[in-house]
């Protein structure tokens, strides 16, 4: 390894026209990485997260919450392609509710928001350079989202993937584009800033965001929730939820021992020997959402203060240059994560809140709950849970895919009188089918079909 590596690779970025301001944060980055920093954080440097406020234990007077949401901007992390489920462009055009997309209905809660509240409440994405166009393509059917003298969007960086070798910018003639990766949604601040978004919304007279996913349809602009994080004077807020068996794994929130200040802590940041107590939910209690609230103001004092690189810890990521070959060429990529800024920021501040602000899709287990009767489409563009939400385990060898999934799922099945649902084989389902108690469906040995009208239940079809 040598200052060579990390010189190939600034070239590579400064040639692929990336910013020089994301220029400079990977070369942070690549230092860290090059002198042995993993990103680790030990199980005996930090402590246990406790005594969280919960939201319904907030009072904030109406007045103040309108006013709070009035200076707030909606930002939707928007550079996924959903490539787990076999997708290849923006994750927000899949279908999700009858005929609506992630984007319609987060463009349906955006708009009703401002109807009920009077904010202005500007709707601005991270995109990358594969979802832009798809998505900018989309928002054409809503001509009033745009708040005037904002963009839509601004463009996520990217970054060489590095050999693991000797850290050197990684060649693949086959396919070049698989040379580069995201920086992670640690990239928001980097990309704010070097867009010229942050400036412009503190110009046009935003203090706030709020920043979510935008497959987490739970995440809709909360007025009381504004009110909170603005009353608290805090620089950065983050919403926390209790973890469930089922959030054993991800990020989740600790103290760090040497100075007290609240860190996250991602599996790829957990040692080995520590995965036990990492995984403990009595003992960890929250999960970082990822839904998140800046003070712009302070974002931006923070940048100016390092030149545009903020000073968050590395996640180093072990990855083969073709996800899909595993004999391909070992790579590192450098990474970060947004939620890390809590530590960056002195007097950052922690809300929990209830499940129904965190309603992930990351596979199409999630999206068959999501599409089904257990969730209400209200006309606010909020999700509303009639039950509480059965699990579900598909096949991943037939069901895995959109593509494989929308075949043997063309219409939803009823979900609200179901415990579990767990499928085996191929299977197809047909109308009107309703899943009741802890269904199951076994391997039949080949593919078969669940009949119109059809009840699956812990005995299988009925």
């Amino acid at each position: 390894m040598s200052a060579d590596g990390l010189a190939q690779a600034r070239r590579k970025m400064i040639d692929g026209g990336v910013h020089p301001t994301a220029v400079d944060v990977f070369s942070r980055f690549y230092g860290l990485l090059e002198s042995g920093e993993t990103g680790v954080i030990p199980e005996g440097d930090v402590s246990p997260l406790t005594d969280v406020t919960h939201l319904d234990d907030v009072d904030v007077p109406d007045d103040d919450a309108r006013d709070a949401l009035a200076a707030t901007a909606v930002i939707k992390l928007n550079g996924g392609l959903g490539t787990s489920m076999g997708m290849d462009r923006a994750k927000s055009l899949l279908r999700v509710r009858d005929d609506k997309t992630f984007l319609d209905v987060i463009a349906q809660q955006v708009l009703a928001a401002r109807g009920a509240t009077g904010a202005r409440l500007p709707l601005v994405l991270m995109n990358s350079f594969r979802t832009r166009d798809d998505t900018l393509s989309a928002l054409e059917a809503y001509p009033d989202l745009a708040v005037e003298g904002l963009p839509l969007d601004f463009v996520q960086n990217r970054e060489p993937k590095l050999r693991a070798d000797d850290l050197t910018p990684v060649e693949w003639p086959a396919d070049p584009d698989l040379e580069w990766c995201p920086p992670g949604h640690g990239d928001l601040y980097t990309a704010l800033h070097a867009s010229g978004v942050l400036q412009a919304l503190l110009d046009a007279g935003f203090r706030y965001a709020t920043v979510s996913n935008s497959d987490n349809l739970g995440a809709a602009p909360d007025a009381r929730i504004a009110g909170w994080f603005a009353a608290s004077g805090a620089p950065f807020g983050a919403e926390v939820a209790r973890r469930t068996p089922s959030d054993r794994k991800g990020g989740h929130l600790v103290v760090r021992r040497s100075d007290g200040r609240i860190v996250l802590r991602e599996t790829a940041q957990t040692l080995p020997q520590d995965a036990d107590a990492a995984s403990d939910i009595s003992r960890h209690l929250y999960f970082n959402t990822n839904n998140l609230w800046l003070d712009l103001r302070a974002v931006a004092d923070e940048l100016a203060r390092t030149d545009g690189v903020l000073e968050l810890p590395l996640i180093r990521n072990d990855k083969t240059v073709d996800p899909s070959d595993r004999s391909s060429t070992k790579v590192i990529q450098i990474e970060s994560a947004m939620g890390a800024a809590i530590e960056v920021f002195e007097g950052a501040a922690v809300l929990e809140i209830d499940r129904s602000r965190f309603l992930p899709v990351k596979t199409t287990n999630d999206l068959l709950v999501l599409r089904s009767d257990v969730y209400r489409l209200d006309d606010d563009g909020r999700l509303t849970a009639q039950v509480d939400a059965p699990f579900v385990d598909l096949d991943d060898e037939h069901y895995k895919t959109i593509a494989a999934f929308d075949e043997r799922v063309p219409a939803t099945p009823s979900l609200v009188g179901a415990s579990s649902l767990r499928v085996r084989g191929d299977w197809t389902f047909g109308a009107e089918v309703e899943v009741t108690g802890d269904a199951v469906l076994d391997d039949p040995g080949e593919a078969a079909q669940v009949p119109d009208g059809a009840t699956v239940g812990p005995d299988g079809i009925v």
